[in-house]
């Protein structure tokens, strides 16, 4: 069996970070484990506390995965703190890991910030050089791109080819922030570009969506499939997920992961 690991903030909720990306997972087919960066309180409402966890223990939580059972692919999502990054970028370069896929994750759904100010700049320089793929939504590809205003098909071009230029990794720029109906954008080098259409869901359920899409990504990079087949299945699942109708708590609620679960243990 094929593994991934995720590598993220908890959400007490299990709406998004390490408990959406094992749900998301497994229910791409492959074996799911996890390094945790940081506990957070939060519900579909907000998000009211981070507890980071230590550079060392973050370490050793990745040495003892990478040690065992060697994941086929990597999910990064929230890490609020340089030194957090600059750990698991040194970790990962020392296990030579494959198929890694960034998250980059700033602000959460419901507006709260998730990363320091100088971590910014210590993810473009650490994490971004090793990633196979990065997912940022407009407001992050702003910010990596140095493009203060993203407000066309046109701008996400620009922004995506800037970002892969300065980085050399391939860039997923997911065009949901009202630019168009979700549409993403596929950039793997300079005219190397792929858009894949999707239908916006009608839904106010959409905690945890950047978390989901990178980690089905992970997962199916780790079970083989080429980058843009990993994209088209994974935005296939995505909207399955955003579609099945779950509605839970009072806020912006979370997807149901295991909307295609059939059999009889379900």
């Amino acid at each position: 069996m094929k593994t991934s690991l995720t590598i993220a903030g908890s959400d007490s909720s299990g709406g998004a970070g390490i408990q959406a990306d094992i749900k998301t997972m497994t229910m791409n087919g492959v074996y799911a484990m996890s390094a945790i960066t940081a506990l957070t309180a939060q519900n579909t409402m907000g998000v009211t506390g981070i507890l980071e966890v230590s550079p060392e223990f973050l370490r050793k939580q990745l040495d003892a995965v990478f040690t065992d059972i060697f994941p086929d692919s990597v999910k990064i999502g929230m890490v609020s703190s340089s030194e957090l990054i600059k750990t698991i970028s040194e970790t990962l370069r020392f296990y030579d890991a494959k198929n890694i896929v960034v998250d980059p994750v700033m602000v959460s759904t419901s507006g709260a910030r998730l990363i320091n100010e100088n971590a910014v700049e210590t993810l473009k320089q650490e994490l971004l050089p090793i990633a196979t793929i990065l997912t940022p939504n407009i407001p992050e590809a702003e910010i990596l791109s140095g493009i203060k205003e993203i407000n066309s098909p046109d701008d996400m071009i620009k922004a995506a080819e800037k970002i892969n230029s300065e980085y050399g990794c391939s860039v997923l720029l997911k065009g949901g922030h009202n630019i168009n109906d979700a549409n993403d954008l596929l950039c793997s080098g300079t005219n190397k570009i792929q858009w894949f259409n999707g239908k916006r869901i009608d839904t106010k359920n959409t905690h945890g969506t950047g978390c989901t899409l990178s980690s089905a990504i992970a997962a199916n990079l780790a079970k083989g499939f080429s980058l843009d087949k990993a994209v088209s299945r994974s935005k296939e699942y995505i909207s399955g997920a955003l579609g099945a109708g779950l509605n839970l708590g009072k806020g912006c609620g979370p997807m149901n992961h295991a909307f295609n679960l059939t059999g009889k243990f379900s």
